[in-house]
């Protein structure tokens, strides 16, 4: 198959649906996977596809691709696959949408993982120090537990989304734009990272609005990011693996946990549906069973 049909569809989610660049270069690995196996198939293009064809895609996806991949992952090419046909069905480029009747197989249903408040005070005081990169760690972990930023939002930050020392403007998938609030201690740490480090760190590079600045003066990486976290977990000495949404599962969580509106913390993460939100209240209601089991005289 040309790569056309694919490149006009990335097209089309890139103006039409305004998807981000993250989001746009993980469709077009998946259709890659796809565009591939119907040249091995001797598939000649789209046109030419079969219902019959794309079942035999999904096996061999699920028992025959070498590496294999994980069902979450399968489920991700496939979707890529059905918008792929349906966006040529709609467009006229081929008579009917042949992937109308394809489904993904079933995910088990994950739950986010939060950490205790206890754990998430001693990785942010891991990270601290006096070193101009432990000063902005410091304030990136703040944020990252005060608004429950995705790491490619925080990283992605200007000094100017700082609308004032209270709230922050973060930029969500598809350019989706949400303000949150700024906690007191999140605040304390950006001010001490914007007065003492990133000054110094903008000395080392060319000008960049970039809020979080790396060593060499340029905006700060999403594997810089991770790496701070992991490394202050490290040092806080976490059993549990530490990662950037870990940091927004337990703002979630703790959240809820205080009483906040279901609703309201689905504003805060830049969720587009409650649905996905309330994934988090099943968590609180476990953490509620175990309490409620392990107190009670009559619970067991």
């Amino acid at each position: 198959m040309t790569r056309a049909p694919v490149d006009d569809y990335l097209r089309h989610l890139t103006v039409e649906r305004g998807l981000a660049q993250n989001s746009i270069s993980s469709y077009r690995r998946d259709l890659t996977i796809y565009a591939d196996w119907l040249a091995m198939r001797g598939i000649a293009g789209p046109v030419a596809v079969t219902e019959q064809d794309l079942g035999d895609f999904v096996r061999f996806l699920g028992a025959e691709r070498v590496p294999t991949l994980a069902t979450s992952s399968i489920a991700r090419v496939l979707s890529a696959v059905r918008g792929f046909h349906r966006f040529l069905a709609e467009e006229g480029l081929v008579p009917a949408d042949v992937s109308r009747e394809l489904r993904p197989p079933k995910l088990p249903m994950r739950l986010p993982k939060a950490i205790p408040v206890d754990d998430v005070e001693a990785l942010i005081a891991a990270a601290g120090g006096e070193e101009l990169t432990d000063v902005r760690d410091s304030a990136l972990l703040e944020l990252l537990y005060a608004t429950g930023a995705r790491v490619s939002e925080a990283v992605s930050l200007n000094v100017d989304d700082l609308v004032d020392r209270e709230v922050v403007r973060l930029f969500g998938k598809g350019g989706k734009q949400r303000i949150v609030p700024l906690g007191s201690y999140a605040r304390r740490a950006i001010d001490a990272y914007l007065v003492r480090a990133r000054p110094v760190l903008s000395t080392r590079g060319s000008a960049t609005p970039a809020l979080f600045l790396g060593v060499r003066g340029k905006r700060m990486s999403r594997q810089a990011a991770w790496e701070a976290i992991r490394d202050a977990a490290e040092t806080a000495g976490l059993a549990t693996s530490v990662s950037p949404h870990t940091l927004r599962h337990s703002f979630a969580t703790h959240l809820l946990e205080g009483g906040a509106d279901v609703r309201v913390v689905q504003e805060l993460l830049g969720h587009s549906s409650v649905a996905t939100t309330q994934i988090y209240t099943l968590v609180t209601a476990d953490t509620l069973r175990e309490m409620y089991t392990a107190a009670h005289p009559r619970a067991r």
